[in-house]
């Protein structure tokens, strides 16, 4: 139980410091994901709703919701595609690049800051090929 425990502070010390991260780029984490989610793809950083919404962990409404914030602040614009007039694919526009890559390169500097502060080299490794064996065991989800 207290390796449960400490995982589950350590997971809520990260969430609390990357939302604050994200409050200061004037992002929520879900507005993060869905940026997130586009950017990984290439160029023209462009998706349907429906891929998007399965790189992310929402619903259908609720990504509606997002895309039309994300819209309105002019980090995404969609388009009617020509073979398809039902699919309206979602795309970055440039602000919003330059808006992700600055929120993940703070998140990137917090996290490796927070690991480097508290593990030597050696720990990292080991800690990581842990926490790998962990995954590889873990029970699946149905």
């Amino acid at each position: 139980m207290p390796i449960m425990i400490a995982l589950h502070r350590v997971y809520a010390a990260k969430t609390a410091s990357a939302n604050a991260i994200f409050a200061r780029h004037g992002l929520g984490p879900a507005e993060f994901d869905v940026l997130a989610a586009l950017r990984r793809t290439a160029p023209p950083h462009e998706l349907t709703p429906s891929d998007v919404q399965r790189s992310v962990i929402i619903t259908s409404g609720g990504l509606t919701k997002i895309l039309r914030q994300l819209e309105q602040r002019g980090l995404v614009s969609r388009s009617t595609d020509s073979s398809d007039r039902r699919s309206k694919p979602i795309r970055l526009n440039p602000a919003a690049l330059t808006l992700i890559q600055q929120t993940m390169d703070e998140l990137v500097a917090h996290h490796s800051n927070w690991f480097r502060n508290a593990l030597n080299a050696a720990e990292m490794k080991q800690f990581s090929s842990l926490l790998n064996k962990l995954l590889l065991t873990a029970p699946r989800q149905a």
